[in-house]
């Protein structure tokens, strides 16, 4: 009975955090964000079905999202049009019924191989779809894209769906059971065999399964979820263009599961909330926001390769074994280091983009860490370039001292039997 109650707690948590957030954070921004976090949770989740638990790195995963998102969005004229009684939470299935028929048809074709050889084939469907997009105007809109008004479908329980809010609810209540769903299908004899194809295919084919019809059904899966998030998408925004079948988007889901670490099943989920509340907020500091996501990207494939929940389960590890206290001071010792070096760094990136801005014709003058600046003097980088030479020297310097400890933590664990 313990057993079954700790298993429910962390879905419970999750369903009072859909409901509970919108009295929290009330305000249309945060709206807004939030429902974009519901579909970018549900998109992250599908591509870690391939990824992390087949291991199969796509680089066109976003073809699935934004095709379903096109094929919703044109349900939802037709509906209008011939004037049919059907309700917004339906739509999100058109979409993932469209994901999952492109799945199969390019499943069929990128899962005869695995590794590399699926990776590029990935990449040259989303690019030959993305381009298609731009020709092929009847569908996809062209530039524009394609437009609807979901308040003018039938009402569903009297609700139409126009003010955020009961958009929110609709998108939380799709996450919770696709995310639920996704969760089951890892604990299944079938999840089981994806990830024994992306450990060992040649041991799976040995035992009597295919590995290439296993990656193809793991495929379709994918593409069927990924369709659900485009719809979901295309009600809650009302438009879907090319950008969102691009690579631009495929890359975006990409950070996503390795932020939050394609290690774990709710890494994804993390890395999704994460790096959408990035985007929305970095995005109105500074027009170098993608930048920083590309270093970020960086750091963690480097330093953190479990991403964010693997490097907080790491730490919990640490602080069940009573190793925290190891760790602490030389957390603390190069901590301020790596401030320093991150805020050279962030000052350097910005003095640089308001140089390029400054051709552009919008000034050198800017307000940086609180204060007025301008890009086109000496001080402001030489204040940058300090910092980021003295805190990355002092970082190189200290770091040994964290690996010291974390090697004291490791054999602690080792000891009491939890390595």
């Amino acid at each position: 009975m313990t057993a079954k109650l700790s298993g429910l707690a962390p879905w419970l948590a999750f369903a009072v955090i859909l409901i509970a957030a919108p009295r929290v954070f009330p305000s249309a921004t945060a709206l807004t964000m939030m429902s974009l976090m519901g579909v970018m949770i549900i998109f992250a989740l599908s591509y870690n079905m391939l990824l992390g638990q087949t291991g199969l790195l796509s680089f066109g995963h976003a073809v699935y999202y934004g095709l379903g998102g096109f094929v919703a969005i044109h349900a939802m004229n037709a509906v209008i049009h011939n004037r049919l009684e059907v309700s917004i939470p339906v739509i999100p299935l058109v979409g993932g019924l469209a994901g999952l028929v492109f799945g199969v048809l390019f499943g069929l074709i990128s899962t005869r191989r695995a590794g590399l050889v699926f990776s590029m084939i990935s990449l040259g469907i989303g690019e030959l779809v993305s381009s298609s997009s731009y020709i092929l105007r009847t569908f996809f809109g062209g530039e524009e894209g394609i437009t609807t008004n979901r308040a003018k479908l039938a009402p569903f329980f009297g609700h139409k769906f126009g003010p955020q809010l009961e958009v929110y609810y609709l998108i939380a209540i799709w996450c919770f059971v696709c995310v639920l769903a996704m969760y089951a299908l890892t604990l299944t004899p079938f999840g089981r065999m994806c990830n024994a194809v992306r450990e060992n295919p040649e041991r799976v084919e040995f035992v009597g399964y295919s590995p290439r019809m296993v990656r193809l059904i793991a495929f379709c899966f994918a593409a069927f979820f990924a369709g659900i998030a485009g719809g979901l998408a295309a009600i809650s925004f009302e438009i879907m263009n090319a950008q969102q079948l691009g690579a631009q988007q495929s890359n975006l889901v990409l950070l996503m599961a390795y932020i939050g670490g394609v290690g774990s099943f709710a890494g994804p989920i993390v890395g999704a909330v994460i790096i959408t509340f990035l985007q929305i907020m970095l995005s109105d500091v500074t027009s170098a926001w993608q930048l920083y996501f590309g270093l970020m990207f960086i750091a963690v494939v480097m330093f953190a390769p479990g991403g964010v929940v693997g490097w907080t389960m790491l730490h919990l590890r640490a602080l069940r074994s009573g190793g925290a206290w190891r760790l602490a001071p030389a957390y603390a010792a190069v901590g301020p280091a790596l401030v320093a070096s991150g805020a050279g760094a962030i000052m350097i990136i910005e003095l640089a983009n308001r140089q390029l801005a400054e051709a552009r014709s919008e000034g050198s003058a800017m307000r940086l860490f609180g204060f007025d600046v301008d890009a086109s003097t000496l001080p402001p980088w030489i204040v940058a370039v300090a910092l980021f030479a003295a805190g990355t020297l002092l970082v190189l310097r200290l770091w040994p001292r964290v690996g010291d400890a974390w090697g004291a933590v490791n054999a602690r664990l080792h000891f009491r039997g939890e390595g």
